[in-house]
C-alpha cells in the first residue's frame, strides 16, 4: 500500500509540473505561438494604425498570434520595472531610448543583435542605432523619432517683414534672438514673439544644446563620464533667459507649461512662435480655430548646425521571453517600410527607416512635413540618457537648476556649478558600481 501512495504521489506530482510549465510559457497544446505586445501608442490614428498591423500579421500567421496589451506612457517605467521583477513581461516591449539603459543594465532586455535581419539593421542609420546600444548589446530598435521646432502663426511673421527660416538657411541663436525682439516689438504690449514651455527644461536644454556644439557630458579615455559646462553648452540657455529676463520677448508665466499649455495663446495671437515637439502638429490641426494659418520651421542653428538631440520610439524583447526569434519577426513585419510609415503618420513623427522616410507622404509641403523630413539627417542621439547616474542628475539636480536659471532667480554662474559641481558628485556614485 504504501508503494501504492507513494507511486500514486509521484504521478500526481509530475501531472502538476507538466500542468504548470504549459502555463509558464510554453508553446500550448495546440501548437500555436502566442505574444504580447505592450503598445503605448496613445493617439486615435496610432492606436488604430498599430491595431491593424496586428491583424494583419495575425491573419497571415496561424501558427503565432499576437496580442495587443495597452500601456501607458505615464505610467511605463515603473509597470515595466513590476512587470520585469514579477516575471510577467509582455514579450514585446514599446517605450523610448531614454528609458532602455536601466532594463538593459538590468538584464531585462534581450540582445537583438543576433535576432533582427540585415535589411532592417541597414534601413535604420547608425547615429539612430547608436540611442539603444548599451555596452556591446542592442536592446530595442529605434523607430520613431521627433525632432523640436518652431510652430509659428505665419500672418504675424508674414506682416513683420522678418526673413523666413528654412533648413536651408535657418536662424541663428543670435539672429533667432533678434527676430524674436522685433516681432515683440510689432506685436504690442501683453504680446510675445516666443513662447517656451519649459516645463521639463532638460531635455530641450540639452537637445537643442547640440545645434551650438554643446555637449555637457563628456566620456573620459577611463570609460567614466564627467560633467563640463563650456561656452557652447551655455550658448541656447543664455539665449532663453535673455529673452525671458532682459528683451522681455518671452513670458516667464510659460516656463512651467507643458506644450499643450501654450497653444490657447498660441491661437490667440499672443504669441508668434511655440518650440515644440514635430508631434504637435496634430494637436494644431485639431484645435486650431477656423482660418488659421500656421507653419512648422526649423529651430536656430549654431556652430553645430541644424544638429539636435533625440530618444526615439523603441520596440525591445524581453529576455525573459522563450519566442525571442518570433518576436523578432513580428518586429521585421511591424517595421516594414509601408508599416513604418502608417506608424509615423499616426503619431505625427518621423520613421527613422530611410526608406519610409523617402515616402512621398512624408515630403509634402502640407502641415509641415516636409521640414521635418528635412531635419531628420541631423538628428543625433540625445547627450545624456545612456549615461549610469542621470535620471537622478537630471530630477534632483538639472531641472530645478534649469527652472531658476530661466526665470532668473540664479546666474550662469551658479547654473554651472549646480550642473557641473552637483552633477559629477551625482555621477560618481554611479560609477564606482
Amino acid at each position: 500500500m504504501s508503494r501504492a501512495r507513494l507511486l500514486a504521489a509521484v504521478l500526481t506530482a509530475l501531472a502538476l509540473l507538466l500542468t504548470g510549465c504549459a502555463d509558464g510559457g510554453e508553446r500550448r497544446t495546440d501548437g500555436i505561438v502566442r505574444l504580447r505586445f505592450q503598445s503605448l501608442a496613445w493617439q486615435k490614428e496610432s492606436v488604430e494604425a498599430t491595431k491593424r498591423l496586428v491583424a494583419e500579421w495575425n491573419a497571415r500567421h496561424p501558427d503565432v498570434q499576437v496580442a495587443y496589451v495597452q500601456g501607458s506612457w505615464d505610467s511605463v517605467h515603473d509597470q515595466l520595472l513590476t512587470s520585469f521583477e514579477g516575471g510577467e513581461a509582455p514579450d514585446i516591449i514599446h517605450d523610448a531610448s531614454d528609458d532602455l539603459a536601466d532594463f538593459a543594465h538590468g538584464g531585462h532586455l534581450a540582445d537583438l543583435r543576433p535576432l533582427l535581419p540585415e535589411r532592417l539593421r541597414a534601413d535604420i542609420p547608425a547615429r539612430s542605432w547608436e540611442t539603444t546600444t548599451f555596452g556591446e548589446g542592442v536592446y530595442g530598435v529605434p523607430f520613431l523619432q521627433e525632432p523640436r521646432v518652431l510652430i509659428a502663426n505665419r500672418k504675424i511673421l508674414q506682416a513683420s517683414g522678418v526673413r523666413i527660416p528654412t533648413p536651408e538657411r535657418p536662424w541663428t541663436w543670435p539672429e533667432f534672438r533678434q527676430v524674436a525682439r522685433e516681432l515683440t516689438r510689432a506685436m504690442g504690449p501683453g504680446r510675445h514673439a516666443v513662447a517656451w514651455p519649459l516645463r521639463e527644461p532638460v531635455s530641450v536644454s540639452l537637445n537643442l544644446g547640440l545645434s551650438a556644439g554643446g555637449r555637457l557630458f563628456h566620456r573620459e579615455p577611463d570609460g567614466r563620464v564627467t560633467l563640463r559646462f563650456t561656452e557652447a553648452d551655455a550658448v541656447v540657455p543664455g539665449t532663453v533667459r535673455a529673452q525671458v529676463v532682459e528683451d522681455g520677448s518671452a513670458p516667464r508665466t510659460t516656463l512651467g507649461s507643458g506644450g499643450s499649455d501654450t497653444l490657447p495663446g498660441f491661437f490667440a495671437g499672443r504669441y508668434a512662435m511655440v518650440p515644440l515637439g514635430f508631434a504637435y502638429r496634430q494637436q494644431i490641426v485639431q484645435q486650431a480655430p477656423e482660418g488659421f494659418e500656421w507653419t512648422v520651421l526649423p529651430a536656430p542653428a549654431g556652430s553645430g548646425g541644424l544638429a539636435q538631440g533625440v530618444s526615439p520610439q523603441t520596440l525591445s524583447i524581453a529576455a525573459d521571453s522563450p519566442y525571442k526569434k518570433e518576436a523578432a519577426a513580428f518586429l521585421d513585419f511591424l517595421l516594414q517600410p509601408r508599416n513604418m510609415v502608417l506608424l509615423a503618420r499616426g503619431d505625427w513623427m518621423l520613421p527613422t527607416g530611410t526608406t519610409a522616410l523617402a515616402d512621398p507622404s512624408l515630403r509634402t509641403e502640407r502641415d509641415g512635413w516636409a521640414t521635418g523630413a528635412a531635419l531628420a539627417a541631423h538628428l543625433r542621439p540625445a547627450p545624456a540618457p545612456s549615461v549610469r547616474g542621470y535620471p537622478e542628475w537630471k530630477d534632483k539636480v538639472a531641472t530645478p537648476a534649469f527652472q531658476e536659471f530661466y526665470s532668473g532667480a540664479i546666474d550662469s554662474a551658479e547654473l554651472r556649478r549646480r550642473l557641473v559641481e552637483d552633477g559629477n558628485r551625482v555621477l560618481a556614485r554611479y560609477q564606482r558600481r
